[in-house]
């Protein structure tokens, strides 16, 4: 085994603990970030196509099927339904198979298989994939050419059809100020509309990677439908908007920083909010302000109604 899969699995572990952690201590919004963070690694190793990989095509499917349970366990947390479909005891039957993934030969514990990738296309994302090329050829950006991932796109979801008496919500993300923004790795932003105990109103999308970097702003330029009528969304709502980026030492997406909006601030035109410091608080009860330098994410808000 190289230094390199040594370290990739120490870390894999130390994050499948951290998570079943904050799980078994009901921590549930650390554990499904841990989770998803950890799942989407396992699912890029899983379906890596390099030839310097150490793992077999059998242990790649059984990497990509631990991804698949740690993604059931992140839904069964958010989920209302009382039964949780996949219980912490099972997922921890797989912390022995991830440890030991060169040598493990047994039948896999569940009948699960390998989710692929999110990867829709946003409209016009072809034409950002050739800009952001020629301007990385150009020398744009941090880091040496090498250092970029191959680009995720983005999970962006069309509008809703319309309802008579009914307001569907368009968000534009032009841009967030950051004082190490050209250092941001394939960044992207994370789209979600959460109750006031931190669980899912609607699907949750990701944008397309950032369109360019410049001076202290990571420019987006990308339109988020609201998956869900304005007045259809419960009491306390807020929407939230987790900026992330690929770490290239540790091999993972993370999260920097995250900005939400309370039902109250749905109003036509421009808006900036407030960027605040990881973790992602959900339930909004432990809010840090990321700086005190006047850097915000810029978003211009459109109602739609019948």
């Amino acid at each position: 085994m190289s230094e390199v899969t040594r370290s990739l699995l120490q870390r894999w572990g130390a994050s499948f603990r951290r998570g079943a952690d904050f799980d078994s201590w009901g921590q549930l919004v650390e554990a499904i970030d841990e989770y998803q963070i950890l799942a989407r690694h396992l699912q890029k190793e899983a379906q890596a196509q390099h030839n310097n990989s150490e793992f077999t095509e059998e242990q790649k499917k059984t990497i990509g099927k631990i991804a698949t349970c740690l993604e059931l366990r992140s839904a069964a947390l958010q989920s209302t339904q009382s039964q949780e479909e996949f219980k912490l005891e099972d997922l921890k039957k797989l912390e022995p198979i991830l440890k030991n993934i060169l040598t493990y030969n047994k039948e896999f514990p569940f009948d699960v298989q390998p989710v692929p990738l999110r990867r829709i296309l946003a409209p016009g994302e072809e034409e950002n994939l050739e800009f952001e090329d020629e301007e990385e050829e150009g020398g744009a950006g941090a880091g040496s050419p090498d250092s970029f991932p191959a680009r995720v796109p983005g999970t962006l979801l069309p509008r809703l059809p319309s309802e008579p008496g009914m307001t569907l919500l368009t968000i534009r993300i032009e841009k967030i100020g950051l004082k190490d923004a050209g250092q941001c790795i394939d960044p992207y932003i994370t789209v979600s509309v959460k109750d006031l105990n931190g669980i899912d109103l609607t699907p949750v999308q990701d944008t397309p990677v950032a369109s360019r970097k410049e001076d202290t702003y990571v420019h987006f330029n990308v339109d988020i439908e609201l998956q869900k009528h304005v007045e259809k969304l419960t009491k306390g709502a807020a929407i939230f908007f987790e900026f992330k980026h690929y770490k290239p030492k540790k091999r993972f997406t993370s999260t920097k920083c995250f900005a939400f909006m309370e039902m109250d601030e749905i109003k036509a035109g421009p808006i900036v909010i407030e960027l605040y410091k990881k973790p992602t608080d959900f339930k909004r009860k432990k809010l840090q302000l990321l700086t005190k330098k006047p850097l915000y994410l810029h978003l211009h808000q459109t109602l739609h109604k019948e």
